[in-house]
């Protein structure tokens, strides 16, 4: 059966950072009515809403019923309210099942939120809550931190690539400079790469600043039947899980996802204009340069070394500062990153617009299962 098209009509962000004196129920709210807002539309002109968010239950005592008692401060109810928990991939299949539930015909418009109250002044219980991310009948005792296990990955293909650490501490660099420029980043402030480089080792050869950080905030938009003021498609979504490799062979997580989001969309890696990617540390990158498929596997350091992901590049990547510097409310983050892609292809990001930037992806990874993130949400939108 054919499906039908799926916009994003309207897009809202409660600021990424530390805000001790607000609650969850505040930042989330706030962030759907700015969406709702973008959209031209008010409460009662949605049909569902679908609601990200992971540790809540963890961190803020509040279980099962997250997004209700969001909607229910802005008056939103008797309609499906879903939600949704899938790591720090969240926030991208919470855009995933909309985009399905309005394609399908099932609704006309979805509102979707994702957002995350990390900070308490407690950074151990936030780590703590994120190490839960993984399968812990396997990690119990071994103290897992998902900042190694990415040192670990860069590491690998610092080796397979002959990157050295002056392109890691560039791209940390770039990401900050970036996030300068974001209005909504956690982090506003440049950052040289001998700045990235002369902060301390987390876990070898990842710096502190490159490393994301404990975040408060929201994001949130609306996925319509109908094209809005915006004019931004969703052309490509997939949602990929950690492959069983002694069964499915040896390609990844973002490899899957991303090859069935491309065939989707009826595009390569050539159509794509700009990329939004998971730095949870800024380096990690690097993967996705290959795993996405704008560069061959021999030629990551040469990628690096023409800065072709800078923001004037020829490919850029995480215009918004990503992870690394806009922060990272694990619930929001892949709302987040289609956020950015909506204001970019509509013209909308102030300082940091794209001088091209007709199509472009987003790639939100969550967990860990032992070689793979667990799960991989992947879009593509376009311009209509």
């Amino acid at each position: 059966m054919p499906l039908n098209d799926a916009f994003v009509t309207g897009v809202g962000f409660h600021p990424f950072g530390r805000f001790p004196d607000k609650t969850l129920k505040e930042i989330a709210g706030h962030a759907a009515l700015a969406a709702l807002n973008d959209a031209g539309l008010d409460p009662d002109g949605i049909d569902a809403v679908f609601c990200s968010n992971a540790y809540a239950g963890l961190l803020n005592g509040q279980e099962s019923v997250r997004g209700e008692t969001w909607m229910r401060t802005l008056g939103i109810g008797g309609i499906p309210i879903v939600n949704i928990e899938n790591a720090c991939a969240g926030g991208g299949t919470a855009v995933y099942l909309a985009t399905m539930a309005v394609r399908s015909g099932q609704f006309r418009r979805v509102l979707v939120v994702g957002a995350e109250k990390m900070y308490s002044g407690d950074t151990a219980r936030a780590i703590a809550a994120l190490a839960t991310s993984s399968d812990i009948e396997f990690t119990q005792g071994i103290g897992m931190q998902f900042a190694a296990v990415d040192a670990i990955r860069v590491k690998k293909v610092m080796q397979e690539e002959g990157v050295g650490e002056e392109a890691l501490n560039w791209i940390a660099s770039k990401s900050h400079n970036n996030g300068a420029l974001n209005p909504n980043a956690q982090f506003q402030m440049p950052m040289t790469p001998q700045e990235v480089g002369a902060s301390r080792m987390i876990a070898d050869p990842v710096r502190l600043y490159m490393c994301s950080a404990i975040s408060d905030g929201a994001a949130a938009c609306v996925i319509a039947a109908e094209p809005g003021q915006r004019n931004v498609r969703i052309a490509g979504s997939a949602l990929a899980s950690s492959p069983v490799r002694a069964r499915q062979g040896n390609r990844s997580t973002a490899k899957r996802a991303a090859e069935a989001c491309y065939a989707q969309a009826g595009v390569g890696p050539d159509a794509i204009d700009f990329a939004e990617v998971h730095d949870a540390v800024a380096p990690i990158e690097l993967i996705y340069y290959r795993d996405l498929g704008f560069c061959a596997p021999g030629e990551v350091a040469r990628f690096v070394d023409e800065e072709r992901p800078a923001l004037r590049g020829t490919m850029p990547f995480n215009p918004s500062g990503g992870i690394n510097a806009r922060g990272h409310p694990v619930g929001a983050t892949g709302i987040a990153q289609i956020c950015e892609l909506t204001l970019q292809i509509s013209g909308d990001a102030g300082q940091r617009q794209l001088e091209r930037a007709r199509r472009g992806i987003a790639l939100n990874a969550g967990g860990w299962m032992g070689e793979d993130p667990a799960i991989n949400a992947i879009h593509i939108l376009e311009a209509v």
